[in-house]
This record gives C-alpha cells, sequence and structure tokens, in this order.
C-alpha cells in the first residue's frame, strides 16, 4: 500500500516540475520576445533623420515631410480651441527633425 502512494506522490511531483518548468520557459521566451521586439522599434525609429514641419493648414494640424507643400499626415484637432501662444508658433510652422520627437509632439498636442 505505502508502494502505490509513493508512486502517486512520485508521479504528482514530476508532473508537478514538469507543467512549472515549461511556464517559466514559455514566460522567459515571450519576454526575450517582447525586448527583441522593443529593441528593433526603438532604434531605427529614433535614427530616422528626414525632418518634419508641423503647421496650420486648412483650420487643422498638417504635418508636412521636408519641404512638400501637401501635408503627408492631417491631425484632426481644431486649431481655433488652442492657446494663441501655440496657435502663433502653429503659424509660423514648428520643425521636428525625427519621426520620434514628431510622435511625442503629437502626443503632447493630443493631451
Amino acid at each position: 500500500m505505502f508502494r502505490a502512494i509513493d508512486k502517486r506522490v512520485y508521479f504528482t511531483l514530476m508532473t508537478a516540475l514538469t507543467v512549472s518548468g515549461f511556464i517559466v520557459i514559455c514566460t522567459l521566451g515571450q519576454s526575450l520576445h517582447r525586448q527583441k521586439v522593443a529593441a528593433k522599434m526603438s532604434v531605427p525609429e529614433m535614427a530616422v533623420k528626414t525632418g518634419y514641419t508641423v503647421r496650420e493648414y486648412n483650420g487643422r494640424i498638417g504635418v508636412f515631410a521636408g519641404e512638400s507643400s501637401q501635408p503627408f499626415r492631417i491631425i484632426s484637432y481644431d486649431v481655433s480651441l488652442m492657446p494663441e501662444f501655440d496657435r502663433e508658433q502653429l503659424r509660423e510652422g514648428i520643425t521636428v527633425e525625427t519621426e520620434y520627437e514628431l510622435n511625442r509632439f503629437i502626443e503632447d498636442i493630443a493631451s
């Protein structure tokens, strides 16, 4: 009888160890994958230099790439709702160098 109980305890412990090991391995793999994806996303985004100008375009906010006269992106935010200082800056045009800075600027405007 003790032998049957010993076998059950042994197999229960082995099963628990196997399942725990599997969970740990999967978690580490997902963590490593997330770190690789984050590294790929953040480094090129900050390194790309193209130059953008953000200025008022038909009452909205237009994002212009380089010296283009047509915006490649229009942000649906009514400029008239902004403070006078911000509206004046947008009339003159705000220059940002990288896509990372552009995204940060857009986030600041939206909040």
